[in-house]
């Protein structure tokens, strides 16, 4: 008796999932996406941070889809911490990586070496996710401080001081 129970039950649960793989997925999406108050902020704290111990650097805040919503620029830092920045901003938003982890592992995986071919991938240390939770809502990317490690602390520090606005 008790093997029959199983076995209905079992076959129950088998009509049940067949039935939800074909509801079809909704045809609109919500999603969670940075502000441009917040970006305006986290760029701001990305450049301050390195301001405090003596690096001149751009900051560049992307949104999830990689798209740019605040950039700051130092006095001083050059003119190619702007490409940097932005570069190291959207590598990080479309891998959902930072980019110091995603150097690291490309130059320790050999296969992983040929992310540095893909048109607008910048693997130098410096770019950060921003996440609400364990979404990406988009990407912090600083460049211009005398080594990818620090503008990662940079980027780190300015998301750090705005965690409890991410949700």
């Amino acid at each position: 008796m008790r093997s029959i129970l199983r076995l209905g039950g079992l076959a129950a649960l088998l009509a049940a999932s067949a039935v939800q793989a074909q509801t079809p997925a909704p045809a609109v999406r919500t999603e969670k996406n940075i502000s441009l108050a917040l970006a305006n902020q986290i760029a701001a704290e990305a450049v301050a941070a390195c301001a405090a111990n003596g690096y001149n650097v751009a900051a560049t805040v992307v949104d999830r889809a990689g798209t740019v919503r605040a950039v700051q620029r130092a006095d001083n830092a050059g003119p190619h911490t702007l490409a940097s920045s932005e570069r190291k901003a959207w590598t990080s938003a479309s891998a959902k990586n930072a980019t110091q982890a995603m150097m690291e592992g490309a130059q320790k995986n050999p296969g992983a070496a040929n992310l540095v071919y893909l048109p607008g991938f910048l693997l130098l240390g410096g770019g950060v996710p921003v996440k609400s939770g364990n979404e990406v809502i988009g990407a912090v990317g600083v460049g211009g401080a005398p080594g990818g490690h620090l503008d990662d602390q940079c980027a780190n520090a300015a998301i750090e001081k705005v965690k409890g606005l991410l949700g």
